[in-house]
């Protein structure tokens, strides 16, 4: 049913043959969840990693009595707290849906199972590397660039966030406050 989708999503990293996709969904099954709705709550463990078929989801820790937007994720994105997946540890990452959210969410244990097969393990590997470049990608632009830059990228990349995301979380993401990203919005509409 979404093995198109998820084939689709993941064609630019590797392409794997469509039977993948069918064995990957049948190891996964379809949940909702509402806006605000939390998917996985801070400092607890991790059981299960997701693929975003429509809406907004965000990750979060806390910070000084408030949330830090960690990374936000739309439709076609494979998502999950990695560090407690991986680990079997609870962690502060807190997983919430922006939007109403459809997603598919596969169980650790048969992450596991999918990994056994060379195929499973290498849709897991590649899909971990392309992680793994884009945190580090976000890492280095945080410490490397301006908000204005780092707006600007948004901008660019992805317009949809600006569109369909709360100013507060754009904001959070970015590194600065909400009226830091009012005056940065201003400046680039003149």
């Amino acid at each position: 049913m979404f093995e198109h989708q998820l084939k689709k999503a993941f064609d630019p990293y590797y392409k794997a043959p469509i039977e993948s996709w069918i064995k990957f969904e049948n190891h996964a099954e379809e949940v909702f969840y509402k806006k605000k709705q939390i998917i996985k709550e801070s400092n607890c463990v991790a059981h299960y990693g997701y693929f975003l078929l429509k809406g907004a989801v965000g990750s979060f820790v806390w910070k000084k009595n408030t949330y830090a937007c960690l990374d936000i994720y739309l439709e076609n994105s494979f998502f999950g707290d990695d560090y407690s997946l991986t680990m079997g540890e609870a962690s502060p990452l807190e997983i919430m849906a922006l939007e109403d959210a459809q997603l598919l969410r596969i169980h650790r244990s048969k992450i596991e199972q999918l990994k056994e097969s060379s195929i499973g393990k290498m849709l897991f590997l590649v899909g971990e590397q392309k992680d793994n470049a884009k945190k580090q990608h976000q890492q280095i632009a945080l410490m490397t660039q301006t908000a204005e830059e780092r707006y600007q990228h948004i901008l660019e990349k992805q317009p949809d966030l600006l569109r369909r995301i709360p100013q507060k979380h754009i904001a959070s993401l970015l590194g600065i406050t909400s009226q830091s990203l009012s005056r940065i919005r201003r400046k680039f509409r003149q």
